[in-house]
């Protein structure tokens, strides 16, 4: 399955996987976008993210960091 930039929340639990003990909102956007385009399955233009797509990748990222991390 190729991946593309719009596949936010399928990129967002790649990188829970890969990066579990990352919490996902200390993470610059310039690396953010740098460990989306080493993913095997990736395949896009890196013109066509911008920062709100990196926001939602980070986003779906944080939602699946969260929902391991949580008190209680």
């Amino acid at each position: 399955m190729k991946l593309r930039w719009v596949d936010v929340h399928a990129i967002g639990e790649i990188l829970y996987d890969r990066f579990p003990d990352t919490e996902p909102l200390s993470v610059r956007f310039t690396d953010l976008m740098r460990w989306v385009m080493e993913i095997p399955e990736f395949e896009d233009d890196p013109a066509r993210c911008g920062e709100k797509i990196l926001e939602g990748i980070q986003m779906a990222w944080y939602a699946e960091w969260r929902a391991d991390n949580e008190e209680g």
